[in-house]
């Protein structure tokens, strides 16, 4: 209980000792002494986002990034980095979007507008720069001001040059009519003696922060935006007087932070017209018969594509249209940013159950195989190795698929297919109702099987997204199982990997080069084994003719990893290491069959299945599934 007051008295102490009750003078104290408090909105969301770190990727030093954007310069934002992945370019338009606002360019003037299928994240970003605003240092503000406005606009305009000079700072805005009058009626103009105040920014409490929910066609008062006239006042005062004004709408809390529009064009234009003065002439209308309010917040919203296509498609809408950055936020397409998502959403709930290793890969692939567009160059599993920066060869040659030439044939890919929600949805269900608080890829499969059925989508992308399901991705499934079994049942299989690999790249190399290879034990300079290299190379179909060009690339792509620094291993060239896996689980294969098929073991098969079954557990396998993953391969693999 003690620890409990401590805490307590702390963050009192710490509330007290960082609010702030002085003069306007006051404040310019501190304007001379920090002049950044006075930040426009773009700005200090800017601030916000960048100063929490921001990570250059080289991709030089990634080669599977580079594979993914080539010698595009990768930016991530520590901002953004544990919630959101696989939409890299989007994240960086948007930081680009603020940059550009808060030099006051003229994207300060402009709504950033989100665009993309359901599920994709825009809502999540919108609810991250809103927390990133409730999580800030407190504003300076006019005290009691309904706008929390910049003090700086109690500095009359003939006087502002000066100032401006004195404390090495630009004056942006006006005051609102309600200080406009306080000042001329309690203060008697001695803007110097106005009272400044610290205030906070809260989403619940609708300070700094105005969200505009779709509204009814019917009724869609301008006073939801701009606050309204109080009539219960107009008897006292008249319409003009800022004393009958009630600036509760979302322009007038979001000034200073921002304003929301969820679902923007759900709503009638006229509705929107606000939008237009606040982002071109950063002024809003006034309710009643009162001069125009200056507005300086950012503005966001965000919607379907399908009522973007709509609105766009009206020529009346231009007026709105040109103020709008639109950002398209597409549903991941890299299978190891998509699996993270899940591990995310997991990790957050309170389910407790064990995760059958490549369970969430598995599902991740459904995810995004459904997003891909059919491509006339390779089959919808290679397309979605090639989008996760894998290496892959065409078939038979040494000519690699180029990951851009893809995505020219698709440009709206991403745009489409299974969300992110209905993948959670499946696992959430498929968690709720495992007896043994273990699933498996297996019954993630089923489940998925199963979903699909019952949604109501057309009967061909039905057909298609079962067949991804019961055709392609089982059959992926099926070659990492083997892998697996093969992993766990070959003692030291990364050791004899790393054997292969290193005695291919000796024969390569000196294929190559032309030159001879010493033998270790006896000292002898022997010819390259070409029998040996073709054996590895068979396994992913390079042909005789293409051999020469593949062993050139694997050497020349090792010595420019060595030259920048990397290291290598199997696993550097993706090629290879395929080949390499393919050639280990060859030379297992029967045994690794009659061991995980045969019900009446010998002694010397049992323990090598009982040996077999502990690397699995090592390898992220628990009893249960590890039990059900085997009987799965005795039935489904290695079949005669």
């Amino acid at each position: 209980m003690a620890k409990i007051n401590d805490l307590i008295k702390q963050d009192r102490d710490k509330r007290k000792k960082e609010s702030f009750n002085g003069s306007f003078l006051d404040y310019l104290e501190l304007i001379k002494k920090n002049s950044s408090i006075s930040m426009l909105s773009h700005q200090r969301m800017y601030e916000l986002i960048v100063n929490k770190g921001v990570d250059v990727i080289n991709t030089v030093e990634e080669p599977r990034l580079r594979r993914i954007y080539g010698n595009d310069v990768i930016k991530r934002y520590n901002f953004f980095k544990n919630d959101f992945f696989g939409i890299d370019k989007t994240l960086m338009k948007i930081v680009r979007y603020f940059k550009t606002a808060a030099m006051k360019g003229e994207e300060s003037r402009q709504v950033l507008y989100l665009v993309g299928p359901v599920g994709a994240g825009k809502s999540s970003i919108m609810e991250s720069l809103k927390k990133a605003l409730e999580f800030s240092p407190p504003i300076y503000a006019i005290k009691d001001c309904p706008m929390r406005e910049e003090p700086l606009h109690l500095i009359p305009k003939h006087l502002r040059k000066e100032f401006e000079e004195l404390l090495g700072i630009k004056i942006e805005g006006e005051l609102c009519p309600v200080c406009r009058y306080k000042l001329d009626e309690v203060y008697n103009g001695e803007f110097e003696n106005v009272p400044i105040e610290r205030v906070n920014f809260s989403i619940r409490e609708r300070k700094g922060i105005g969200v505009v929910p779709p509204v009814d066609p019917n009724n869609q008062d301008t006073s939801v935006l701009v606050g309204s006239v109080d009539i219960s006042k107009l008897d006292l005062y008249p319409e003009d007087d800022p004393r009958v004004m009630s600036l509760n709408g979302a322009f007038n809390v979001g000034n200073r932070g921002l304003v929301e529009f969820i679902e923007v064009f759900k709503n009638e234009v006229e509705y929107l017209h606000t939008m237009i003065t606040a982002t071109q002439e950063k002024s809003i209308p006034a309710p009643g018969k009162s001069a125009m309010i200056y507005f300086d917040g950012i503005i966001l919203a965000h919607s379907n594509e399908a009522e973007w296509k709509k609105f766009k498609a009206d020529h009346t809408n231009e007026a709105i249209l040109d103020r709008i950055v639109k950002i398209e936020v597409p549903y991941c397409l890299q299978l190891n940013e998509e699996k993270r998502i899940y591990e995310k959403i997991i990790k957050r709930s309170k389910f407790e159950t064990h995760i059958a290793p490549h369970t969430l890969e598995i599902a991740s692939m459904f995810a995004i195989l459904t997003r891909l567009a059919p491509s006339n160059k390779v089959n919808p599993i290679t397309k979605l190795k090639i989008y996760n920066g894998e290496e892959i060869l065409e078939k038979g040659s040494t000519a690699k698929v180029d990951i851009l030439e893809l995505k020219e044939e698709a440009p709206r890919e991403g745009m489409s297919g299974i969300s992110t929600r209905f993948i959670m949805k499946v696992l959430d269900n498929t968690m709720a109702e495992s007896e043994n608080d273990c699933i498996n890829p297996i019954v993630v499969l089923e489940t998925l099987i199963k979903s699909v059925k019952e949604l109501s989508i057309s009967e061909d992308l039905k057909k298609t997204y079962l067949n991804h399901l019961q055709n392609t991705i089982k059959k992926e499934y099926h070659k990492i199982l083997e892998k697996e079994v093969t992993k766990a049942f070959i003692h030291g299989y990364k050791e004899q990997a790393e054997d292969l690999f290193n005695n291919y790249l000796d024969h390569a190399e000196a294929y190559v080069n032309k030159s001879k290879i010493k033998d270790e034990s006896t000292g002898e300079e022997l010819e390259p084994d070409e029998e040996f290299l073709r054996s590895i190379e068979e396994q992913i179909n390079i042909t005789k003719t293409a051999a020469k060009g593949f062993r050139q690339d694997v050497t020349s792509y090792m010595f420019y990893v060595i030259r920048n620094g990397g290291s290598i291993d199997y696993t550097c060239y993706q090629p290879l290491k395929e080949a390499i896996e393919k050639k280990l689980t060859a030379s297992v294969k029967e045994l690794s069959r009659v061991i995980t098929r045969t019900k009446v073991r010998d002694k010397q098969q049992n323990e090598k299945y009982n040996s077999m079954v502990e690397e699995m557990k090592k390898n992220g396998y628990c009893d249960h599934c590890c039990n059900v993953i085997l009987k799965y391969a005795a039935n489904n693999l290695w079949k005669d």
